[in-house]
């Protein structure tokens, strides 16, 4: 068996530890062909680039004379979803970044009780398409799931995001 010293095995590994200076082709958004959808079929990250992740985002009150419990207080899906998306803008833009370093999103929607307790899906995507219309070319890759419910029973909608950036 061969032994390479340790300073031959460090340059060896190196190029692949070192980060790479990342430009526009070391985030491939690959479009989602033959679909209505404002989505990413799926987005390719090159070695070097920041991923930056955010928590899950949930709606602001909208009016604090509402039970703080239920959706009254917080809006239907598509209000609540442009209150999450909002919040997740300004926290990206207080990182220098914008909803078009997005990479990722994954999305939760509670079923609606005024709905019977299917989720307003077409709210939702009313909501989104405000941010990731045709305006917006840099789609993120998204998953909607349908949750019983999440931390308080007024939200019907949580987001959370993953943002990529070159270094």
């Amino acid at each position: 068996m061969t032994r390479l010293p340790i300073a031959s095995l460090a340059l060896a590994i190196l190029p692949v530890l070192a980060p790479a200076s990342a430009g526009a082709q070391d985030i491939v958004r690959h479009k989602n062909v033959g679909s209505p959808l404002p989505i990413a079929q799926a987005v390719s990250i090159a070695p070097g680039v920041a991923l930056h992740f955010v928590s899950g985002q949930v709606p602001p009150s909208i009016d604090k004379n509402a039970n703080q419990d239920t959706p009254a207080a917080y809006g239907d899906t598509r209000t609540q979803a442009i209150g999450v998306l909002t919040r997740i803008q300004d926290v990206l833009r207080g990182m220098g970044m914008t909803m078009g370093d997005v990479v990722k999103m994954q999305v939760f929607l509670v079923g609606d009780p005024a709905r019977g307790g299917k989720a307003d899906t077409a709210g939702f995507a009313d909501a989104y398409a405000r941010l990731f219309g045709p305006g917006q070319p840099n789609l993120p890759a998204r998953a909607l799931v349908q949750v019983a419910a999440l931390g308080n029973p007024g939200w019907l909608v949580e987001i959370e995001v993953i943002a990529a950036t070159p270094r």
